[in-house]
């Protein structure tokens, strides 16, 4: 794991161009402090802020091949390096280093752009070919390593992070009102959008080719697919014992090859399945103790500590956890939207921050988890509720109904002490053919805190339907997909990248200089996970159940046949009360509301008085109350130094039109 970044087709001297490159990457320098390095060629400059993990003494970056026409700069990590290398050397390729990175230069110069095809790993890199005269991005397929870029007058620039591009001239921290209306719809920017005009993202499994004559191509080179409904996926359905055994398999090589390292591995222990059997895979795989580290809370309804030490003791791991309070919260989550790069809905990203920088005092720099099995594997109760929503859908006078829906998310109290007719309307079965049926009583609960807005915001809106732009982008042969697979595939390309992945994920364990790897995400994993019949990833109300039935024998029966209990963490009330942080009152007052734009101070002021008298706010509540501090946290440490959100100034307004959809896309 590292930082990186790069300038393209600026015209500007030797000299200037290092500075900037030091500059953008000194910005991001917090994910790779064992090192930096350049490497400028006529058009190009290529950055590079190491955090060494595999061939320490010689592995430094930018790489290049042997006659030095094509270089790298690397994040990530390549897991089938050793059996590419291998391959590599047989063709005649001549290494200098045991590093994978070596191994993505020799495996571009046979197969260009499309070397990523044969790389299992989480990567994001450029590539500068001289011979060319091109500049290559690159993602990862599941979107692990984040990758930023910006078509600017001069050229191209891009980074790890977006704070690397707002060191280069002519690139601005200017709001798009678009982005903020999809935070506020689906926790995070539909790719490319990010929350600033101008500056995209990569999306996942994509590559983006650039030459000096300013053609710039993107395409893709990946996509997560399912069986139609009428195809079970695989010829020997009648035989699941046979799924669980290859199911196993992956599972066991998709965790030992992310233990390749030349420094100590260690695993976040939830005490939930996944990262449960990602841990217990480990050490039966690895020799010596095993580090498990974990989060506890002091609050009991978050706090899974128990199973951690019931999996602690099964194990015999040498384990490590942080407490974590509501006021460490408050205190960190400054520093959480500094890295985070946008506002956010929830405060889970701050947990994951101190755990990240407890491995990091530990000594250690690489954690396997278990992320990535409740998409690939339907472990989310979502999966169920919208099983359930069908199932009322076609039988609404069932006398079934009513205990159903209390069977829906047993470890929120507030919502299993409501009525009956409060859960049938907030479970409302909705329009069954829509694409986003699965998700719409999430992004009903989201969008609510829209009320919020400033009427400038929403003329600025005027016209725009952040749903309907989802459903735009949608594959065609979504609509003949299992309703499972759908709402799957709304997580997994959506959700798990654009905020899993990247608040909750990258940015929070990067702030520390500390690498996840996922075995669940690994691509072989998640393509036969597709294939996998809709009624062997959920039976009944069984989420994970052939995951469950395939690696339960890793685990102590407690572990094993443990209902599912998400992460979260406390919201809402961890910024009010007697310790209450004062930047609180300083981001939320009439003054600050006001001068930024984003939201109307009078009701910005019920909704802080809310919070203050009431110590249960409601889902939407507590989303609201977050998005807002977190926008105007954002606005103050990133957009206020080029002036307020003028969103009225535009002489255009966004709208879906193809002038809309032009403007966001590079071709």
């Amino acid at each position: 794991m590292c930082g990186i970044a790069g300038l393209f087709g600026f015209r500007m001297q030797p000299e200037d161009l290092r500075v900037l490159l030091r500059q953008m990457i000194e910005a991001v320098g917090h994910r790779g402090p064992d090192g930096e390095g350049f490497h400028l060629d006529g058009p190009a400059g290529l950055a590079h802020a190491r955090l060494s993990i595999l061939d320490l003494a010689a592995g430094a970056q930018p790489m290049c091949n042997e006659d030095g026409t094509v270089w790298v700069t690397f994040n990530g990590e390549i897991f089938n390096y050793v059996e590419l290398r291998d391959e590599l050397l047989a063709r005649g390729h001549r290494f200098r280093t045991q590093s994978d990175t070596e191994v993505i230069v020799h495996l571009y110069e046979d197969h260009g752009v499309d070397c990523a095809r044969y790389l299992n790993g989480d990567f994001a890199f450029g590539i500068w070919d001289s011979r060319k005269q091109e500049l290559a991005l690159v993602r990862d397929r599941m979107g692990v390593r984040p990758l930023f870029y910006s078509h600017c007058g001069q050229g191209i620039a891009f980074g790890s992070e977006i704070k690397a591009l707002l060191q280069v001239p002519g690139v601005a921290a200017e709001p798009d009102p678009i982005a903020l209306d999809q935070i506020f719809t689906f926790w995070f920017p539909l790719t490319p959008r990010t929350p600033f005009k101008g500056i995209k993202e990569l999306p996942p499994a994509h590559v983006l080719v650039a030459n000096l004559a300013g053609d710039v191509r993107i395409r893709r080179y990946w996509t997560l697919s399912y069986p139609e409904t009428n195809d079970d996926g695989f010829p020997r359905v009648g035989n699941p014992a046979a799924l669980e055994e290859e199911l196993y398999d992956l599972f066991c090589d998709a965790t030992r090859i992310r233990l390749r390292s030349d420094v100590p591995v260690g695993a976040y222990l939830s005490g939930g399945f996944d990262s449960s059997v990602t841990t217990s895979a480990i050490k039966h795989m690895q020799v010596g103790r095993l580090r498990s580290f974990s989060v506890t809370f002091e609050a009991e309804e978050f706090d899974e500590s128990a199973f951690q030490q019931e999996m602690v003791d099964a194990l015999g791991t040498e384990h490590a956890s942080v407490l974590c309070r509501g006021s460490d919260i408050a205190a960190l989550f400054p520093r959480v939207i500094r890295h985070a790069e946008r506002p956010v809905l929830r405060s889970a990203p701050a947990p994951m921050m101190m755990l990240s920088a407890l491995v990091r005092e530990q000594g250690f720099k690489v954690v396997l988890t278990g992320e990535g099995a409740d998409e690939v594997f339907a472990g989310y109760d979502l999966f169920k509720e919208a099983k359930l929503r069908r199932f009322c859908a076609r039988q609404p006078q069932s006398r079934m109904r009513p205990q159903l829906l209390r069977r829906l998310y047993p470890y929120l109290p507030a919502l299993q002490g409501q009525s009956q007719r409060y859960l049938e309307a907030f479970f409302a079965t909705g329009d069954s053919l829509d694409p986003l049926h699965s998700h719409m009583p999430r992004f009903r609960t989201t969008s609510g805190a829209k009320v919020f807005f400033s009427g400038d915001l929403k003329s600025a809106l005027a016209g725009y339907d952040a749903l309907d732009d989802l459903r735009s982008q949608l594959p065609a042969e979504f609509a003949r997909w299992h309703p499972l697979s759908q709402a799957q595939y709304l997580e997994t390309t959506y959700l798990l990248p654009s905020y899993i992945l990247s608040s909750q994920g990258d940015r929070m364990a990067m702030a520390n200089a500390v690498e996840g790897r996922f075995p669940f995400l690994d691509h072989r994993l998640v393509e036969f996970g597709a294939r996998i019949p809709a009624k062997l990833r959920v039976r009944a109300l069984e989420e994970k159940y052939i995951l469950r039935r395939s690696l339960k024998g890793l685990l102590p029966d407690a572990i094993a046949n443990r209902p599912k209990q998400p992460y979260r963490a406390p919201d809402g009330h961890s910024f009010v009360g007697p310790r209450a942080p004062g930047y609180v009152a300083e981001h939320l007052s009439d003054g600050a509301v006001n001068s930024a734009g984003y939201f109307e101070p009078k009701a910005v002021g019920r909704l802080l008085a809310k919070a203050q008298r009431s110590p249960q706010l409601g889902a939407r509540d507590h989303m609201a109350f977050l998005g807002v501090l977190s926008t105007q946290m954002w606005h103050r440490q990133f957009v206020a130094a080029g002036g307020s959100a003028d969103f009225t100034s535009s002489s255009q307004k966004l709208t879906q039109s193809q002038d809309f959809i032009d403007a966001v896309t590079v071709t």
